[in-house]
């Protein structure tokens, strides 16, 4: 055999051999990886369990059904009556959008009518915060409050009892044409009534040992009674209470056209001044008739805002053009239109620091009805 043919056996059976002992190392790398992934696989399982949420444990997680009563008369209520109550909480019977969930008209077993606040999942808190809470908002008593009576918890479901107001809100009566309510019956005096309640209302709140805010003054959550007395709902819903100080500490929130300008320059927590600011929109409104939330054009065409418009309207002294054209001239006292409209400036000052107190605003509110009947 030549040297030539020598070398290509020589080159091929080389070339084998290294094939050969390639395959196997990676065989056996193969092998080695299969053998050990099982157990890497099953530390990345367990470490992905353990940042999932213990919900049994979770105080936002209540496992058990519980409900409680702050109203004597009633008796025990558990979730399964108001799912009955409601039809399952059909969209038949809602009357009414509060903040974080629909409310409906329920008729309790014992005949009682309440109103049931199913809370979305936007409102979730910690479970102890929530029944703190509750139990804290369970012990208000005021003419000028929605009454809570109470709540029932089954899981992540949290449904909140309060009292039934018969008239709706102060919203339909000031703008549903098209439901049953007459706006006629909102005369000048009336308005001026349900302002002051609303009033007292909060003057109560904001003087409590530990002062609740409402955050959300609106006409939407203002419920009138059969007198056409007002009651503030969604009291408290939308506050954490800071029970180590003698003030609330609590974030800002609330609805466009009601919030103070300090929420938009960046003010850090919300205050008692926050809702007087909310409560001079809402005078400005009940008089005029105009959502404060949505925008209106001056007489250059600009848009404007019903506070700066009503603002401005003052400062004019056109005060009897902003009152609702609705009401009929001859009801009208002017100075009372004209302490009215006042008021109502004085609680939207820009400033928080020159707002006046609940206190101070119910007694100049006094003072316009005491004027008007002399």
């Amino acid at each position: 055999m030549n040297s030539t043919i020598q070398a290509v056996l020589a080159a091929i059976a080389s070339f084998f051999v290294i094939t050969l002992i390639f395959s196997f190392i990676y065989f056996i790398c193969r092998t080695t990886r299969k053998h050990h992934r099982p157990d890497l696989e099953s530390r990345n399982r367990t470490r992905a369990i353990r940042t999932v949420p213990d919900l049994a444990t979770s105080s936002s997680f209540i496992s058990v059904a519980e409900s409680q009563l702050f109203d004597p008369s009633l008796t025990q209520i558990e979730m399964s009556d108001l799912v009955k109550a409601t039809r399952n909480f059909s969209p038949d019977l809602i009357v009414g959008d509060g903040s974080f969930g629909l409310v409906y008209k329920a008729n309790l077993p014992s005949g009682v009518t309440v109103a049931v606040k199913k809370l979305g999942v936007d409102a979730f808190q910690g479970y102890r915060e929530f029944r703190a809470e509750m139990e804290t908002l369970g012990k208000i008593r005021h003419e000028n409050i929605v009454q809570f009576f109470g709540y029932c918890a089954t899981g992540s479901d949290r449904i909140l009892i309060y009292e039934f107001i018969e008239k709706g809100s102060l919203d339909q009566w000031l703008y549903d044409t098209s439901s049953e309510n007459d706006t006629s019956s909102l005369s000048w005096q009336t308005r001026i009534n349900i302002i002051k309640g609303v009033a007292k209302g909060l003057q109560f709140m904001h003087n409590l040992e530990t002062p609740i805010i409402h955050r959300d003054i609106k006409a939407s959550n203002v419920l009138l009674d059969s007198n056409f007395e007002a009651h503030v709902a969604d009291f408290g819903l939308a506050r954490r209470i800071d029970g180590a100080h003698s003030h609330v500490s609590t974030q800002v929130a609330g609805t466009m056209g009601y919030m103070p300008p300090e929420y938009f320059y960046g003010a850090p927590a919300a205050t008692v001044m926050g809702d007087v600011y909310s409560f001079g929109t809402l005078m400005f409104e009940v008089a005029t008739s105009k959502r404060p939330n949505w925008p209106m054009k001056d007489e250059h065409g600009k848009e404007i805002r019903l506070v700066e418009w009503a603002t401005r309207m003052v400062s004019q002294n056109r005060e009897m053009e902003m009152v609702d054209v609705g009401l009929p001239r001859e009801e009208l006292k002017d100075t009372e239109v004209l302490e009215f409209f006042k008021i109502a400036t004085f609680c939207t000052t820009e400033s928080h620091k020159l707002r006046p107190s609940m206190n101070e605003v119910v007694e100049l509110l006094d003072r316009v009805q005491d004027e008007a009947t002399n």
